[in-house]
């Protein structure tokens, strides 16, 4: 700003000279107009030769040499003064551009120093222990309610992701202060390094990424894939956990998820359909059976009584012999209930099949 203040002000100045040489005085104008009346009749009646002479005199313009020469050494003084500062601002600019040059060059010898190091192994234990109990009290607020638990659990993979993202932000941010050539040597170097020795690794972490954003199912979901079923209790980078219903936990990496197929029972609610199948002869009264079989499931402490109940039968052959495949529908207030309510349903219901005579009750 103070060296456009300054050339400014030598423009002004320069200008001010060329303006004093311009407007000079007409002294011819002045000196005419003080001669008296008289003169001036006398001039005009004594002939052409005395009426030429002042018309030649009025066109000429005294100069004033000495204003001259001043303003000619200001304007020469204000001209200098500009070349030198276009000569100083040049010199400045190019001295400018060598100390980016310089400081471009990446030092990695103080990007990875002791200090450094430290620090970072400081924060990222703090961002350790603060997910951790982020997690703790997410899955605490989760196991206190069915309706939410879901919707806790869901959140908590978002949680870490983002967290660590920050954590990593931060560290590089404020404590390495990396320039822009050492931020772009690094990632080169790691990003071939990383590619070359983890593909695998790799392709779960985009899966656990892909699955997160597109979410097939979230974690609380009772899901079937790869011969597995059970619910997801973590949905990792690499791998997403399942419990089976025999208290198995299975680790499914991120890309079997998703190049296999996938049944999720309950998308996201707390409830789901569960199935109970018994097997009858052909000689019962079905409608007595469908009505026994609905009762059985509407007494049931855990039935979610919002969504239908439903009683199929299908003819089945197996051995030569042909017989009933009853399929009882019902909801399940709690997924974690699920085999619970099946087994229920089933005791009820062949229970008061027998204690009506509608099936034998020995083998």
């Amino acid at each position: 700003m103070k060296k456009l203040i300054k050339i400014v002000g030598y423009f002004l100045i320069l200008q001010i000279s060329m303006s004093q040489l311009s407007a000079q005085p007409d002294t011819s104008s002045l000196k005419r107009d003080s001669l008296p009346k008289n003169d001036l009749q006398g001039s005009t009646s004594s002939g052409s030769a005395s009426v030429t002479e002042p018309v030649v005199q009025s066109k000429k313009k005294p100069i004033d040499k000495d204003s001259l020469i001043i303003s000619k050494k200001i304007s020469d003084s204000a001209i200098m003064a500009l070349d030198s500062q276009l000569v100083e601002d040049r010199q400045e600019k190019e001295t400018a551009e060598g100390d980016s040059n310089e400081e471009e060059v990446p030092d990695f010898g103080r990007f990875f120093s002791r200090n450094n190091i430290f620090y970072s192994i400081v924060f990222l234990l703090i961002g350790y222990a603060f997910i951790r109990v982020v997690t703790y009290i997410l899955n605490a607020l989760a196991e206190r309610s069915t309706t939410y638990r879901i919707a806790f659990k869901g959140s908590i993979p978002i949680v870490k992701i983002l967290s660590w993202i920050i954590i990593i932000t931060l560290i590089i941010i404020v404590i390495f202060e990396p320039t822009a050539a050492t931020m772009l040597a690094f990632s080169a170097s790691v990003g071939v390094a990383v590619g070359f020795a983890s593909q695998d690794i790799l392709k779960n972490i985009f899966g656990g990424i892909v699955i997160l954003m597109d979410r097939p199912f979230v974690s609380g979901d009772k899901i079937e894939v790869d011969k597995y079923y059970g619910e997801v209790v973590e949905i990792g980078l690499r791998s997403t956990r399942i419990v089976t219903p025999d208290d198995s936990l299975v680790a499914v990496p991120n890309a079997v998820m998703m190049n296999s197929s996938l049944s999720n029972s309950n998308s996201g609610e707390p409830n789901c359909q569960v199935v109970a199948e018994i097997f009858l002869p052909l000689t019962i009264d079905t409608i007595a059976v469908r009505q026994i079989a609905t009762q059985a499931a509407t007494v049931s402490k855990y039935i979610y009584l919002e969504k239908p109940i439903t009683v199929l039968f299908f003819n089945e052959v197996n051995n030569n012999h042909s017989y009933y495949k009853m399929r009882l529908k019902a909801y399940v207030m709690d997924i974690r209930d699920e085999f619970k309510f099946k087994s229920e349903m089933t005791e009820l219901t062949v229970q008061e099949l027998v204690k009506q005579g509608i099936i034998n009750g020995k083998f």
